[in-house]
């Protein structure tokens, strides 16, 4: 995703995504290079960063010309075929996590579904892509999700409402709860923008606690993470009738071939299982890293 790299304050459309589109031919070669053999990896392009301005048909076409150009120079240097982007993340009136509101609620958004549905359009019959892809639906209402198959929108992202199921459940525990805002005010309150209450910082911050108390979290009583897990599984079940994607297995066995790919256990991992002492440092070092993130 190299959408913030997208400058708004440029006097073309062009101007706006050409760095955009040169970072984004540049990613999906890489990506290209290290797939595994016989496996096309979805690779998905974005034109607008979320919470700004709506993004429009015009956008899609100055950023698409670019990258195929660029693209297109990577691949005759390379003597190959590279393959494309098969989605486009767009903006259409959304944010990450939505907008916080001081008591912790979640205000309204308004989705213009016609621009969702006029980009899906152009990138399906212009470019050959799946269509457009929605950021920020986790704070949307139920009634909304049925129009995103209307409007042609080939993914959806709702991370951010599945995190607040589980940090908000009754079975969550308290004491566990306090003890990850606790992390979060000494590690990250640098983070926090002037004037935003606790219920605004925790609510964007604490994505940061889960990686440092995933022991903790899956150490919980199974009852709990039984309990937190059935809340999970039945909005799961919901999502797929209202995305209408239920029963659609078939297809996709259809359209895509299976394709085996061996993927060894890490060496330090065998030898915990072992029992055998790990001493961190290099790889292990890295992942502690990226947890703390």
């Amino acid at each position: 995703d190299a959408s913030t790299v997208v400058d708004l304050s440029l006097p073309t459309l062009e101007a706006q995504q050409e760095l955009n589109a040169q970072l984004t031919a540049q990613l999906t070669e890489y990506i290209r290079d290290i797939e595994p053999e016989g496996v096309t990896v979805s690779v998905g392009g974005e034109i607008g960063e979320v919470g700004l301005r709506n993004s429009t048909v015009e956008d899609l076409r100055a950023f698409m010309t670019q990258y195929e150009a660029q693209l297109g120079d990577r691949a005759s240097k390379a003597g190959k075929v590279i393959e494309g982007i098969s989605k486009i993340s767009v903006q259409t009136g959304t944010s990450h996590g939505g907008v916080v509101l001081p008591d912790g609620s979640i205000a309204d958004v308004a989705v213009d579904f016609d621009t969702l549905r006029d980009l899906s359009d152009a990138a399906r019959k212009d470019y050959g892509m799946g269509g457009a892809v929605q950021h920020g639906a986790s704070t949307l209402p139920e009634t909304a999700f049925g129009k995103f198959a209307e409007a042609g929108a080939v993914e959806v992202h709702l991370a951010t409402a599945f995190q607040s199921m589980i940090y908000d459940h009754p079975a969550f525990p308290e004491a566990l709860r306090d003890e990850i805002y606790a992390y979060l005010t000494a590690n990250h309150s640098d983070e926090r923008k002037a004037g935003q209450t606790d219920a605004q910082f925790f609510y964007g911050a604490r994505k940061r606690g889960i990686g440092p108390f995933k022991r903790q979290m899956w150490d919980m009583p199974v009852e709990t993470r039984d309990a937190i897990a059935a809340s999970l599984e039945e909005t799961f079940g919901q999502l797929m009738q209202r995305l209408r994607v239920a029963g659609s297995a078939g297809i996709v066995d259809k359209v895509l071939e299976r394709v085996n790919v061996p993927a060894p256990i890490p060496a330090s991992l065998v030898a915990a299982l072992k029992g055998e002492v790990v001493e961190a440092g290099g790889a292990e070092a890295a992942i502690e890293e990226v947890e703390g993130e």
